[in-house]
């Protein structure tokens, strides 16, 4: 096993850690199956996420193959990038740099693999590294655990490890990384004048907006994803993708560019200040998608735009804001409609073949279609059981009908409405009633919530329903780890729900929509243990699309009470990841004058709307409503509920001027006894951290210390990565004001390795204020500079609070401002503003 170096960060359980190497981009799902698969068998992941270059620097790597035990290689065809100076990507230069550990290596399978690739893999097939091929992320997945199992048997001695259940949450619960565009399954058939346009636009003619104009259907986003990548390397702070499809309200549309961005939406500022603050020294591609349901927010989102960064929107209308460059989007050449028939048609029929008489057929078929790109794969989608030959008759004689009853609309957009008709009109009318319900979902779907649409459909098998649905090029699945989920395109999503308000039914999809997001809330409120919890809210945390469409359909319904059970066990969890301005929105539509609701809904509510205001205000209410709170809930019987109300009583009565530490250790007592009763892991994960802050507070810091190493213990055993990172910051500040520096320096770089390499960066921000302290501590100016520098700059990019939650941290900062280095601090200060923050995390961890 690898003897990690002094000062080499480790975790108390001594897991075993597994240094993942890869390019980023290409084996982006490899990754995240990689990632599952090491955390399954209780091994942690080291893995850089963050930073903007294609590569994480030397510093940073050779910190973390220092700190492994165990080098897994993923290989596929890109050799990586070679930063400036050097003679090898950083890829090749993690193999090179690797101690003498075991190493498993993984080539996916290619035959476009680049020559230096080659060489490398030459190299390694050399020396004594496993090596094996695979397929797919799946197949990948299987064999990582397989051989890390194995390996864990044969070379390791685990006598003394903590071995933790399985079931940890996913990290994207309290991530929030940016959104990146999607990756295309297919590619870009013709488009080449358009795409060499919108690149030049966007690269060399430095326009700040450019917006692909068109009707729907015509390939506007799939242009400007290949146009995003296109021109990635010209944005150094990266391509970040908002889909406005979901967003019907433009009062959302900032919300929906602050997600993508990653911005917390913790409520204590407004949204669109974060939003321009982000933004305000920034070189960033912003790729808004389906800007023609919200154009009226345009002007107000484009005025946030700051620094160098640029918008590439598309949309069916022309945004008519100052500065806008568009480039107007046509049918497909013939030539290009006929290449992207044939192409769609051999993604059906493999042995497709495009003979003279067959050529004769797909042209006429092409130009029936206004050689509209969607129609087209529509149409192909039908090869499955038709000829050409049939499908041109079939079409020449249902278009002209299905045209003719749409006369309101633009020709092209008659054409696609008619074709989407037509492919309706073929299914069976289960299948056909089921697609329609399908497209009250704003972003997409899992198979239980298939089987829930469909429950009245009859007699009806909704696996064979949706399988007709994938069939047919109306429904699409995409890749989400280990679960199948499925997507409209947004044209197919409206026809449905279209259709459905001209049939009478629209309202009852939405009803039955927003109770499978209820009975699913309730599920996760009804869960025995705090684990069983989070594992049933992740699913609700990456539907939060269809969460935010069943809570404006249950008020607008006057189902007040649904919204506030809907909302109660998403609170901690939406808090921890930076949504709650949302959800607060959400609950204070329930306690506006006039609404009427049962005792309980109004205990939710207050508690939501009151208990994020503790961290920020000293306002005199919220220690009586959080008292009152917990007088509900204990009297009604709900402990988790009086847990958690007292835990926030705790905290609200710690931060009241002057602060009543007395009654705050006394409610935390409470709180942690309650909570162990029940569940101990919510005792450790939500309020044991609450106690050691009281005794903290009154100065029993040798009891703090207990506390919190009590808190990260219990933390680790049931794999909450939230209350690890959140234990080991109180763990250091407590032993930094027990004057133990360097056991300080410790807690805080293991904080930050932890948050880093699942790519959280309010953890690494508050991580880099702890390590600030230790470095002010030690005398190094320069690098606490650096460090206070660069957690700045993380707040402000992900709207943040400005200052750090611990006052510990204020008094550090102050003494340096006030001291004879003042202005040297200042100096690194903004270097560390903007420093990559790679460099600043390697020189964090070095």
């Amino acid at each position: 096993m690898n003897a990690v170096a002094a000062g080499g960060i480790r975790t108390p359980d001594q897991r075993l850690r597994v240094f993942v190497s890869s390019t980023l981009k290409e084996l982006a799902p490899e990754r995240r199956a990689v990632r599952a698969a090491i955390e399954q068998l209780a091994m942690a992941p080291v893995m850089f996420e963050l930073g903007a270059r294609p590569h994480p620097p030397r510093e940073l790597y050779r910190a973390y193959l220092d700190q492994s035990d165990i080098f897994v290689g993923l290989y596929w065809e890109q050799y990586g990038w070679v930063a400036p100076g050097e003679d090898v990507s950083g890829l090749e230069d993690e193999w090179n740099l690797a101690p003498d550990i075991p190493k498993l290596i993984y080539l996916k399978q290619s035959d476009q693999r680049e020559e230096r690739l080659d060489e490398l893999l030459a190299r390694i097939r050399a020396g004594d590294a496993s090596y094996v091929g695979f397929a797919d992320a799946g197949a990948l997945a299987d064999l990582v655990t397989a051989d890390l199992a194995t390996l864990l048997a044969e070379r390791f001695d685990l006598a003394g490890r903590d071995h933790r259940p399985l079931g940890e949450p996913p990290a994207e619960i309290f991530s929030t990384e940016p959104v990146r565009p999607p990756s295309p399954l297919t590619r870009l058939v013709g488009r080449a004048d358009e795409l060499a346009a919108v690149s030049r636009m966007l690269r060399d003619d430095g326009r700040r907006l450019v917006t692909i104009t068109g009707p729907g259907g015509i390939g506007k986003s799939r242009l400007a994803v290949a146009a995003a990548g296109e021109v990635a390397e010209s944005f150094p702070d990266g391509v970040v993708f908002v889909d406005l499809a979901p967003v019907s309200d433009t009062a959302l549309v900032v919300t929906a560019v602050a997600n993508a961005l990653g911005i917390r939406n913790t409520g204590d500022r407004p949204l669109a200040d974060k939003v321009g603050d982000a933004l305000a020294r920034r070189r960033m591609l912003l790729v808004l998608d389906n800007v023609e349901q919200v154009v009226d927010a345009a002007p107000d989102l484009i005025s946030l735009l700051g620094g160098s960064s640029s918008v590439l929107a598309t949309s069916r209308v022309l945004l008519r804001v100052r500065g806008e460059q568009s480039l107007p989007l046509g049918p497909l050449p013939s030539a290009d409609a006929v290449e992207l028939f044939t192409e769609r048609a051999r993604a059906i029929k493999p042995d497709f073949e495009l003979t003279d008489d067959i050529a004769v057929d797909v042209a006429t078929i092409c130009a029936a279609l206004d050689d509209v790109p969607l129609a087209l794969e529509l149409a192909a989608a039908r090869l499955r059981v038709l000829t050409p030959r049939v499908l041109s008759e079939r079409l020449d004689h249902a278009l002209p009908l299905l045209v003719g009853g749409a006369r309101d609309l633009p020709a092209r957009q008659r054409t696609l409405r008619a074709t989407i008709d037509w492919s309706a009109d073929l299914l069976f009318d289960p299948e056909r009633e089921l697609l329609l319900r399908l497209g009250v979902f704003r972003t997409g779907f899992g198979l239980d919530a298939v089987e829930w649409m469909a429950d009245d459909l009859g007699n009806v098998d909704a696996v064979n329903a949706l399988d007709a649905l994938v069939d047919g090029s109306l429904v699409r699945e995409q890749d989400r780890g280990s679960r199948a989920w499925f997507t409209m395109l947004a044209t197919v999503r409206e026809y449905g729900r279209d259709r459905l308000a001209e049939l009478g039914l629209l309202e009852r999809a939405q009803q039955c929509h927003a109770a499978l997001y209820v009975r699913l809330a309730g599920a996760a409120s009804s869960a025995g243990t705090w684990q069983g919890q989070v594992e049933k809210v992740a699913r609700l945390l990456q539907e939060h699309d269809e969460l935010r469409a069943a809570v404006d359909h249950l008020v607008a319904a006057g189902r007040f009470d649904d919204v506030a059970e809907l909302a109660w066990p998403l609170y901690s969890f939406w808090w921890g990841g930076g949504r709650a301005g949302e959800l607060m929105a959400w609950l204070d539509r329930l306690l506006e004058p006039g609404v009427e609701l049962t005792e309980r809904s109004r205990a939710i509510a207050e508690y939501c709307a009151t208990a994020d205001r503790y961290w920020r205000s000293s306002d005199a209410s919220v220690v009586p409503t959080m008292a009152r709170c917990a007088e509900y809930f204990q009297r009604v019987g709900d402990r988790r509920g009086e847990a958690l109300a007292l835990a926030s009583l705790a905290v609200a009565q710690f931060a009241a001027q002057p602060p009543d530490v007395e009654a705050a250790e006394d409610s935390s007592r409470r709180a942690l006894s309650l909570a162990d009763e029940f569940d101990d892991a919510f005792g450790g994960a939500m309020v044991g951290v609450m106690l050691g802050r009281a005794w903290l507070g009154r100065g029993r810091i040798d009891d703090a210390v207990r506390q919190f190493e009590s808190s990260l213990a219990l933390a680790r055993r049931i794999r909450d990565t939230l209350g690890q990172a959140v234990s080991l910051s109180h763990l250091g500040w407590a032993r930094l004001l027990a004057g133990e520096a360097e056991q300080a320096q410790q807690c805080f770089r293991e904080q930050l390795l932890l948050a880093s390499t699942i790519g959280h960066e309010e953890g690494i921000a508050d991580a880099l204020e702890g390590l600030f302290s230790t470095s002010a501590t030690a005398g190094d100016i320069d690098l606490a500079g650096r460090l206070h520098g660069a957690a700045e700059d993380i707040r402000a990019r992900k709207g943040l609070p400005t200052r750090s939650p611990f006052s510990f941290y204020q008094s550090y900062l102050e003494r340096v401002l006030a001291g004879p280095e003042a202005s040297r601090f200042e100096l690194a200060r903004q270097l560390g503003r903007d420093a990559d923050l790679s460099d600043v995390v390697a020189a964090a961890l070095n």
